[in-house]
């Protein structure tokens, strides 16, 4: 895989709070210069993203229940719709994690579908196409809920399935900080759980491109990172 491969399937992302319109237009050129899939934003930030990549090819990415997808399924799907008719041509919504822990499937499943429905009938009336990952957040779960949020992902109708939000905090037993992004062996699993007829994103904490290309090895088709930048330049070192 070359820099240039590499590049058209990273999206570029800058969710901070403290982000500010300079920053979303530094963004915006660093996608057009680097090809990048996408820029990801948060949704206020959605139509001047849209307005400063018109025309492009870059696509606009936002997040929906970001970062803890404890909102409602109603609010989520109005907030999807929202963003669409904005501009936004990827959601990435994250699950209600809370409802994956106690084993309740069928309502995380619904909680997709409304996502799913509200991004796809928005982009209809808005003439374009649209995509939804699912964002599982990887950190909280057990190898058996993984699988279990990723087939309701897939049965819910979305495009991805995605490892993580990067601003997960999991514990252990001790009280010490535990690893919140994406990691390989997650990736893989997801990757055989939805087989190829879906995107795997993996996100959160890739920061150089060793561990950009090991992701990729592993079966993600997406990337999420605040570092694309650092990862194209440093692509062809990866490999040293």
């Amino acid at each position: 895989m070359t820099k240039e491969e590499i590049a058209k399937i990273i999206d570029h992302t800058l969710l901070a709070a403290t982000a500010t319109s300079a920053q979303i237009k530094k963004l915006c050129d660093e996608a057009k210069k680097y090809g990048f899939a996408s820029v990801c934003v948060n949704p206020s930030r959605v139509a001047e993203a849209a307005k400063e990549l018109e025309k492009s090819g870059v696509a606009v990415c936002t997040v929906i229940g970001f970062p803890l997808g404890a909102e409602t399924s109603a609010g989520k799907a109005f907030c999807s719709g929202q963003a669409v008719a904005d501009g936004a041509d990827e959601i990435d919504m994250v699950i209600n994690i809370g409802w994956a822990k106690e084993g309740n499937f069928a309502a995380v499943q619904k909680d997709i579908e409304a996502v799913v429905k509200a991004s796809k009938e928005a982009a209809v009336k808005a003439n374009k196409s649209v995509l939804v990952k699912v964002i599982v957040e990887t950190c909280y779960l057990t190898d058996q809920e993984i699988q279990a949020a990723c087939l309701c992902a897939k049965n819910a109708g979305a495009d991805f399935v995605k490892t993580s939000t990067g601003f997960g905090s999991p514990k252990g037993p001790d009280g010490k900080p535990l690893p919140n992004g994406a990691q390989v062996r997650h990736v893989e699993l997801m990757r055989k759980t939805v087989g190829k007829e879906m995107g795997v994103k993996a996100s959160g904490g890739i920061r150089d491109a060793k561990a950009a290309r090991a992701l990729v090895e592993a079966g993600a088709s997406r990337l999420g990172c605040s570092a694309g930048v650092a990862i194209v330049e440093g692509w062809d070192r990866s490999y040293s």
